[in-house]
Parts: structure tokens; C-alpha cells; sequence
């Protein structure tokens, strides 16, 4: 079910990408922050709901213990996020997004390391069909490639255009990104793992990173609130993009963690790609341009989802 799992979120937070870009304003220097809190607050209400079903029965001392282990992903996982808010006032959809999303193929790479050295896997061959890496490399070397691709097409376009008053040094953002992402997946990835993880249930690590992203907004609200001396409202008509945002990457955060729960390594790469729905919608609804080099890479990352998928199936029917 892993690559189901693994799907959906890819989906989820393709869409929640679109939403992001639309919800950023370029001529508000804290969108980012407001992006933030409806994210926070959504998260919030969903941790809220799934505390009858966590693991600790509300016991106070060994939440805080299991936040305190989950700490890593969850506060990596937050300041990538909140960078890459900041991010989509300078930079298009289609440039910021695969260049943030190759973090995944670096926390696999982290992944596999780790593992290994655990004694989780003896050897990539032994634990992984052929369908499997072929995939993995194809999707990993997609991305990384659309990255390069966009760097190269990002240097002319931010140079001509004026509305990108921080020039190339715009792409500082999904860099900071990818860096914040490749830490915040790898610990998950180690975190949520079935046979050697810290313990972590699924439902748990939703609830502490969506208690710990709540909190967050509530601090970005106050921090607002004594900028602007006015209290930031989400819920006016002009924040719904921001409130559709945050309702797909709690959707596609849910079937992440049960993806990289069963299988981090192969899941980890293939969510990453949701840079590739990223493209696809920013070119329908955004019409922002995309050249033929693009869509090669975005037809390479399909190819290897679907090799990924027919290996799950193969898997299954052989079970």
C-alpha cells in the first residue's frame, strides 16, 4: 500500500503548491507568515481531532518525550516550509518547486547510509527489485535534472524581469529549502520506520507535527500582530487560496507519514516528485511557460513512477 499511500500525497501537495503560489503576494512582505498560520491552524484542528486515537492516551509526560524525538523532523520540516512561503514572492511555481524537491533523492541517499550502517538492510539487491531502483534512480535523476534545468531558465527570466526585485539571489529560498527538506525526510524516514525507528506511531507523529506547526502560527500571529499593531484575520475572503493550500498538505501530509512508515527509501524520492504536478499545474491554471526540456524530465519522473508501481504490483500478486 506504500506506493498508493505515496501517490495521493504526491497529488496533495501538487495541489497544495498551486494554491501556495496563488496565495502568495508578491507586495506583502509577511505572506509567507500568514501562508504559515492557516497551515498551523489546520494542522491544529486535525492533531486536536486524532488525540483519542494517539498512542500516549493523553499522557502528558510521554507526549512531550515523543516531541522531543520528533523534534528534528517536525522543526526542519517547518523553517523549509516557511522558506519556501517566502520563496514563491520572487520566484515562479515551476522554477522554486523542483529545485526545492531535490531533497529527495539527497535523504535517500541519508536513508540509505543510515540503514545500512543500522543493519536494517544488508544490501540494495537484496532489498530492492530491479524495477524498484531503476525507478528510484529515474525519478531521483528527473528531479534533479528539472532543477538544473529551471536554475539554467530561472538565471535569464529573473534577470529580465523586474518584478523579481531580488534577482538571482531569489534562489536562495529553495535551496535553504531543499537543505531544511533533505534533513527533515531523512529523520522521518529513520523516525517512522517500522523495524528500527525511534516507536513513533503514524497517528503520533500527525499529532506532535501538526501541535508543533500549530504552535508555530500562533507565534507568527503575535509576531504579526506587534509588526502591524492589527490583528491578522484568516478568515477573510481574499485568504481562501491560503486555507485550500493548507487543507491539501494536511491531506497529502496524512498519507505521506503512512508511505514513509512502510517504506522510506522508495517513498521518500517518488513524494518528492509532486514538483512534477507542481509544473504540470502551474502551466494549466498559472499559464506559466514550460520548454521542451522541461517536459522531458517531468515524462522521465512519470516513467518512473509507473515502474515503481508496476514493481508494487508485482510485489503484491507474488504475495
Amino acid at each position: 500500500m506504500w506506493f498508493i499511500f505515496a501517490l495521493v500525497a504526491t497529488l496533495g501537495w501538487g495541489f497544495a503548491d498551486l494554491f501556495y503560489k496563488k496565495g502568495a503576494a508578491n507586495d506583502d512582505r509577511y505572506s509567507h507568515l500568514k501562508t504559515a498560520i492557516w497551515v498551523g491552524l489546520v494542522m491544529g484542528v486535525v492533531s486536536i481531532c486524532l488525540l483519542p486515537f494517539s498512542e500516549t492516551k493523553f499522557n502528558v509526560t510521554e507526549l512531550v518525550i515523543k516531541a522531543v524525538k520528533y523534534s528534528p523532523a517536525s522543526l526542519s520540516y517547518i523553517i523549509s516550509m516557511v522558506i519556501g512561503y517566502a520563496g514563491l514572492r520572487y520566484l515562479e511555481l515551476s522554477i522554486i518547486s523542483p529545485v526545492q524537491n531535490a531533497s529527495g533523492a539527497f535523504s535517500t541517499i541519508a536513508m540509505i547510509v543510515y540503514f545500512t550502517a543500522a543493519g536494517r538492510i544488508g544490501s540494495i539487491g537484496e532489498e530492492f527489485s530491479a524495477l524498484d531502483m531503476a525507478g528510484t534512480v529515474i525519478i531521483a535523476a528527473g528531479v534533479v535534472a528539472l532543477a538544473i534545468v529551471e536554475k539554467k531558465i530561472s538565471d535569464g527570466e529573473i534577470k529580465a524581469d523586474t518584478k523579481y526585485k531580488m534577482g538571482a539571489l531569489a534562489l536562495i529560498f529553495p535551496i535553504l529549502y531543499c537543505v531544511f527538506d533533505t534533513v527533515g525526510t531523512a529523520a522521518d524516514g529513520i523516525i517512522l520506520d517500522e523495524e528500527t525507528g525511534l516507536g513513533l506511531g503514524e497517528i503520533d507523529v500527525l499529532i506532535l507535527y501538526g501541535l508543533t506547526f500549530l504552535l508555530a502560527g500562533i507565534c507568527a500571529w503575535i509576531f504579526l500582530l506587534i509588526k502591524t499593531k492589527k490583528a491578522y484575520n484568516p478568515f477573510t475572503k481574499s485568504e481562501k487560496n491560503n486555507a485550500f493550500a493548507a487543507c491539501f498538505e494536511e491531506f497529502g501530509q496524512i498519507f505521506y507519514v503512512y508511505a514513509m512508515a512502510r517504506n522510506p527509501m522508495l517513498a521518500a524520492p517518488m513524494i518528492a516528485s509532486y514538483c512534477i504536478v507542481s509544473v504540470i499545474l502551474s502551466r494549466i491554471f498559472l499559464k506559466e511557460k514550460l520548454k521542451a526540456s522541461q517536459y522531458a524530465c517531468v515524462i522521465a519522473v512519470i516513467a518512473g513512477i509507473i515502474m515503481l508501481g508496476i514493481s508494487e504490483g508485482l510485489a503484491e500478486a507474488g504475495d
